[in-house]
């Protein structure tokens, strides 16, 4: 329960937590923070109302392996984010280096993501999927949660493909996004 400020009416709603804790960091005191921390490269597709849309993301996490959850956020700024926050299912693409294209073209505002019909197909369900990619996850939606200009999706991976994997302990051919720049790991940054 909330305690109620002494000078507040007990029908006044209570403080806002954050402001209660006195306030919160600046948007760019937040971004640097987050600059030095590099992400998995994931790019999401979904069918929207007007044909197939995508997005690059850095925030796919593993939630839970039984049942097999994942989480990732969509800002608001993004022409896809109306369609995959709407979407019942969505496919997630895990990307390694060789699909650096993939995610630049799903990165890039303004063109036709899905011009190149070469690069992509429909599954059986219906949703667009990069072919050829590392893997991929086609997921249920099973919660949004709207947290400041962006849509926090929780999802159930429903069916899995790998076309390229990597042995345990090995450090394959990983793509992560670090200060705002592509990279590639490999065994010249494994510290192990």
């Amino acid at each position: 329960m909330t305690a109620v400020p002494p000078t507040a009416r007990p029908s006044d709603p209570a403080p806002h937590p954050v402001h209660a804790l006195g306030g919160s960091v600046t948007p760019d005191d937040f971004k640097a923070v987050f600059r030095g921390h590099p992400g998995g490269v994931a790019v999401i597709t979904a069918e929207g109302p007007d044909g197939p849309v995508a997005l690059t993301a850095t925030s796919v996490s593993s939630v839970s392996v039984d049942p097999p959850l994942l989480v990732f956020s969509v800002t608001a700024a993004s022409s896809a984010a109306p369609a995959i926050s709407a979407a019942s299912t969505i496919v997630v693409h895990l990307l390694d280096a060789d699909d650096i294209v993939v995610a630049r073209t799903a990165a890039t505002s303004g063109i036709d993501r899905f011009a190149d019909r070469t690069s992509w197909t429909r599954l059986a369900t219906g949703e667009p999927v990069f072919t050829g990619v590392r893997a991929w996850l086609r997921c249920a939606v099973v919660n949004r949660m709207e947290a400041g200009g962006s849509t926090v999706i929780a999802a159930h991976a429903l069916q899995s493909h790998v076309n390229r994997d990597i042995e345990a302990g090995t450090v394959g051919n990983a793509l992560v996004y670090h200060n705002r720049v592509w990279h590639r790991l490999g065994e010249h940054s494994a510290l192990d």
